[in-house]
């Protein structure tokens, strides 16, 4: 089930679905005074840059991301961007939280003439463990099974906020020729709920959790997207720090947007990119807690530089690393695909001009033709159906 493009419609719906959320969740005045704060960029600075670049600036001069993008996503962009820089969150979470996302998510499915959805799924909660496992076919066992971590800073989002990418996913998998492919999505705990190693461990229990229902850890997928990336790349250190588990690594890996190093000064903010560098740190520092973010690889994959425990961890048959030139992780992705390479792994990378962070996820919702909202997605199951026959 491919819905489609986000339209001013689903924004103003969106809003109704949020608004009680936050006076639940945040309150009248928490609320009321964040949104205070915003508004001389939302009446002012906001309207005029975007104005000024788009219109009044030669195409050249204009940003990388600009150059490319249509007038609803570069306003949507410069939103978010402001979002990450200034939000808090606690407001943040909100947006992205089930209470949200999961009636937002029918409503779009009722706009586009679904009452159900042919694809079904079911949430699974166990002490330790919770996720989402989407399949067609709930009582055979899957022929393929992806296992995702979803983005946020560690901080923010949800499974249900995905839930359109996830489905998407899993149909595109039965159009290349799986009979009954599946999806695991990871619903670890946010910061300050918890901080590592919570996440990590919670990311192993969702790995048995898949593996047990694939039966196969060849036939498993392991993926995500920024901080879901992050705790993926974790677990691939963790499961082949251990002899006993080394067996069970899976058949690949797709990483989009991937935060490697939770904190480097490589990092730089781009005019593009809407992640903001110092709330990138601050999410970061805070995931960690008591741990210093470059001592221990499973809180920082990217400060592992030791080639040899990269070769055990990389999957059987590879990567897949999708991420945008204009990221502000580029130039630590950049260095980890190299290191991978040196360690002998297969690594398929897709690095789209004029990208932005996450853009293969974004896209499926932002994208103006079903072509451009799919290409990511295409790029990953296509890789899945080489690397995995």
């Amino acid at each position: 089930m491919i819905l489609g493009q986000i339209s001013y419609i689903d924004c103003i719906v969106f809003v109704i679905f949020l608004a009680p959320q936050l006076l639940i969740h945040v309150g009248l005045w928490q609320t009321s005074r964040w949104l205070l704060g915003a508004l001389p960029f939302l009446a002012l600075k906001l309207p005029f840059q975007f104005l000024n670049e788009r219109y009044f600036t030669r195409f050249y001069d204009r940003s990388p991301f600009v150059q490319r993008a249509t007038a609803f996503q570069d306003f949507v962009i410069r939103c978010v961007r402001y979002a990450f820089a200034f939000m808090p969150a606690y407001i943040g979470r909100v947006f992205f939280s089930k209470a949200v996302a999961l009636p937002f998510f029918r409503f779009r499915m009722l706009r586009h003439g679904f009452v159900r959805s042919p694809i079904s799924w079911h949430e699974v909660n166990r002490t330790g463990l919770q996720g989402l496992w989407i399949t067609f076919d709930q009582s055979k066992t899957p022929d393929i099974v992806v296992y995702y971590g979803h983005g946020g800073g560690f901080s923010m989002g949800s499974v249900y906020f995905y839930m359109e990418f996830f489905l998407a996913w899993v149909a595109l998998l039965k159009d290349v020729g799986y009979q009954n492919p599946a999806l695991f999505a990871l619903e670890y705990t946010l910061v300050p709920d918890a901080v590592y190693p919570t996440q990590v461990q919670q990311a192993f229990a969702g790995y048995e959790y898949a593996l047990s229902i694939a039966r196969d850890s060849s036939r498993v997928c392991v993926g995500g997207d920024s901080a879901g990336a992050t705790l993926i790349l974790s677990l691939l250190l963790y499961i082949s720090g251990h002899p006993e588990y080394r067996d069970r690594l899976p058949g690949m890996a797709t990483m989009i947007s991937p935060w490697v190093t939770l904190v480097s000064a490589k990092y730089r903010n781009t005019p593009s990119d809407y992640l903001n560098l110092n709330s990138l740190h601050r999410y970061g520092r805070q995931y960690c807690g008591t741990k210093a973010p470059g001592n221990d690889p499973l809180v920082s994959p990217g400060n592992c530089r030791d080639i040899n425990r990269w070769t055990k961890a990389s999957p059987t048959n590879g990567w897949v690393f999708l991420f945008g030139s204009e990221e502000v992780l580029g130039p630590e992705t950049r260095d980890f695909i190299a290191l991978l390479r040196k360690a002998g792994a297969e690594v398929e990378v897709y690095e789209e001009q004029g990208g932005i962070h996450a853009w293969p996820v974004a896209s499926l919702y932002l994208g103006e033709t079903k072509d451009e909202r799919l290409k990511g997605l295409r790029n990953i199951v296509s890789a899945i159906r080489r690397q995995l026959d």
